[in-house]
């Protein structure tokens, strides 16, 4: 039986967990919860996430929320299929991919959300754009963006000289991101440019 993805393929954090799943070569089906008429603080899916939010994982018996968690319950599930996002047999490479996740889950979420939740998200819902928002965060961000070229100096990803869940958990934000016109605090960094 396939896994039940609920969410938005819009959603960054369905996003996330979505590209953990091709990753991996894993079958799911996608189930679509309706965020404009309130369904996810409905009993139903409550009974599900009792945050009321998206997205969730079903596996059998098994129901997952927080994106994070999901990818990691993915990968260690699926760790003899597709990509090897944890690096599994080396466990120094492990640790570092550990290190990075955490790094984005702390460091770089915090400074690049609000931003994105400006640029894009807003907007789409027909907010206006703060720029004082966008502008308090930039700095921040840019912070975050100086110790990625550092450590982009040395290795081609975050966590080392190959992809991980490290660089894949920072995939959702960075694509909505590189459609703003903050990106140029990416394109100003020569090794972050290329590694995004």
């Amino acid at each position: 039986m396939a896994m039940k993805l609920y969410g938005l393929p819009m959603s960054t954090c369905t996003t996330r967990v979505m590209a953990c799943l091709h990753e991996k070569g894993v079958d799911f089906e996608l189930v679509t919860v309706n965020l404009g008429t309130g369904e996810h603080k409905q009993p139903p899916f409550l009974s599900k996430n009792p945050f009321g939010q998206i997205p969730v994982l079903e596996d059998g018996d098994l129901t997952l929320f927080e994106s994070r968690a999901i990818t990691a319950y993915v990968a260690e599930k699926c760790k003899e299929t597709g990509t090897d996002l944890m690096r599994h047999t080396n466990p120094k490479e492990a640790a570092m991919v550990k290190v990075w996740m955490e790094v984005e889950s702390q460091t770089f979420n915090p400074a690049i959300s609000p931003i994105v939740l400006e640029y894009v998200i807003g907007p789409s819902m027909g907010k206006k754009t703060e720029q004082a928002v966008v502008d308090g965060c930039m700095g921040k961000l840019g912070q975050v963006l100086d110790v990625y070229e550092s450590r982009l100096s040395m290795c081609k990803y975050l966590a080392g000289d190959f992809y991980s869940m490290a660089d894949l958990h920072h995939l959702p934000f960075m694509h909505y991101f590189m459609t703003t016109p903050s990106k140029k605090l990416i394109e100003s960094r020569p090794r972050a440019r290329a590694w995004c």
